[in-house]
């Protein structure tokens, strides 16, 4: 490990048709920093091609609401792989993977802000067959890659880094015992879900927790399926609480659990066949997701109810949890403003910083964001994908990589220039260079920037052209190399 460096038919899939799916997949990386094409690569349904960067071809987005009084910050899913839009829906930044990602988000680490995710190979029972955690600086160098330790596998289902440097994870093992109770053999492959807790800095595993140490296999709400290995708890998220515990989401015994990290005891479940709250109206949630602590006693989880269907639609859920007087209460539920939505896997629910709340719809292709009293002021959907969670974050991306360009030469005899430089937030217009000679280029057009790549009309014939990135201040940002033009159209 190194230190930190400065439009078309939607599908809505079943969890097993997720996970059989892999979540995506797309080819290595392959970062041409430039290049000259008259059109782009053939379609691919639900995808946006690029003149300058054919190599990326991320989900296309559709965006509706208000617009202006979103939060800030910039989306962060994993449609088919790590991708960063705005509020258009353009693509930001782009990564290619070899087979499935999950979990983008921005976290701090060392002081600085870092972009991590898992990727890696689903079985199709749920789980990360293989995997690893990436995590790249503010300028998309990479810092580490971080794997499970005692033989595992790293798992798609969490990655998240304490403010002491402590990344904990989701990872699983195969153990056999007796699963007569549940209608299996006598002797049946189980999953155990483990938690492991890495110190960033040195390697060390500092917290290893078992679910088949804590939790009875009569808490499971799952099925016993001859065909895969049963999966009691399946363990989705995992949070650091201020008091120095972890909150545990467990979608198939439909509970969340307070970890001791001293002891790795459950201090209390919150929902499921060993409930320990009083609960008030509404309490209620199963196959849940992504249960978040926050101040005053708020656990906010993405309440699924699918798959098997346990209720009519999924919801974002803001809860008051009364650790003292043992009491659960709805402060707020969040359900799709336009239709119904069931999500069989998957989903996130994420408080803003201006108090906005953010829901990812998981299996269902949406994502929604409200303000605090449930009006809506965005509504997003995936053309052709989903994503396992979709969240918000302030980011300022500096590539080290050049712009790239590509150029074509329209009917009526005019050069266009398309520039793109991936992962940079602060380009605000480009200008493009032109002349007869690669080293004599003069002003030759310029354009706003219009989302992941954009189209600069030439004044002039050009031999050669280059393009350079400029900031909101007019400050030169990058430059890239300068190519040729085609010799005839």
């Amino acid at each position: 490990m190194s230190a930190l460096r400065r439009g078309d038919r939607l599908l809505t899939l079943t969890r097993r048709q997720f996970l059989v799916a892999g979540g995506g997949a797309l080819g290595g990386v392959a970062l041409a920093a430039c290049g000259s094409s008259s059109a782009p690569p053939a379609a691919i349904t639900g995808v946006a091609h690029y003149r300058s960067r054919p190599d990326l071809t991320p989900s296309l987005f559709s965006i509706t609401g208000p617009a202006g009084i979103r939060a800030s910050g910039f989306l962060f899913v994993n449609p088919t792989g790590p991708v960063m839009i705005d509020d258009d829906g353009e693509a930001v930044w782009v990564r290619n993977v070899p087979i499935a990602s999950t979990n983008l988000r921005v976290q701090q680490y060392q002081g600085q802000p870092v972009l991590t995710w898992w990727q890696g190979k689903i079985a199709h029972y749920g789980v990360g067959l293989t995997g690893e955690y990436t995590m790249l600086d503010s300028s998309y160098r990479e810092v580490m890659r971080v794997k499970a330790q005692k033989g595992l596998q790293a798992d798609l289902h969490e990655f998240i880094i304490d403010a002491a440097g402590i990344a904990y994870f989701t990872a699983y093992r195969t153990f056999s015992t007796d699963l007569r109770s549940i209608g299996g053999p006598r002797r049946g492959p189980v999953l155990d879900a483990t938690i492991q807790g890495v110190d960033l800095a040195t390697g060390e595993l500092v917290f290893d927790w078992h679910s088949a140490d804590h939790i009875e296999l009569a808490e499971s709400y799952s099925r016993y399926g001859h065909k895969v290995p049963f999966d009691p708890v399946h363990v989705n998220s995992i949070d650091p609480t201020a008091d120095g515990k972890l909150i545990v989401s467990a979608r198939n015994t439909w509970t969340i659990y307070k970890i001791d990290l001293a002891t790795g005891d459950i201090i209390w479940h919150l929902g499921g066949k060993k409930n320990d709250f009083q609960h008030g109206p509404g309490v209620h949630f199963a196959w849940q997701h992504d249960a978040r602590g926050h101040p005053n006693n708020v656990i906010t989880v993405f309440d699924d109810e699918g798959d098997p269907r346990e209720a009519k639609q999924s919801r974002g859920l803001v809860l008051e949890v009364d650790e003292t007087a043992m009491t659960a209460k709805v402060l707020k539920e969040y359900t799709h403003p336009f239709k119904p939505l069931l999500a069989g896997s998957q989903g996130s629910v994420q408080i803003l910083p201006n108090g906005d709340v953010l829901v990812g719809w998981g299996a269902e292709p949406y994502f929604t964001e409200y303000r605090a009293d449930g009006t809506m002021v965005m509504d997003g959907r995936f053309e052709h994908h989903q994503s396992y969670r979709a969240l918000r974050f302030p980011w300022t991306g500096t590539p080290t990589e050049s712009p790239a360009i590509a150029v074509e030469r329209r009917a009526d005899g005019q050069w266009v220039v398309y520039a793109s430089w991936n992962g940079s937030t602060e380009t605000s217009s480009w200008d493009v260079f032109g002349g007869r000679t690669p080293r004599r280029l003069t002003l030759m057009g310029s354009a706003p920037k219009t989302g992941f790549e954009t189209a600069i009309r030439v004044q002039g014939q050009p031999a050669y052209v280059s393009a350079r990135a400029v900031d909101s201040e007019g400050r030169v940002l990058a430059t890239s190399v300068v190519i040729s033009t085609p010799r005839s159209a």
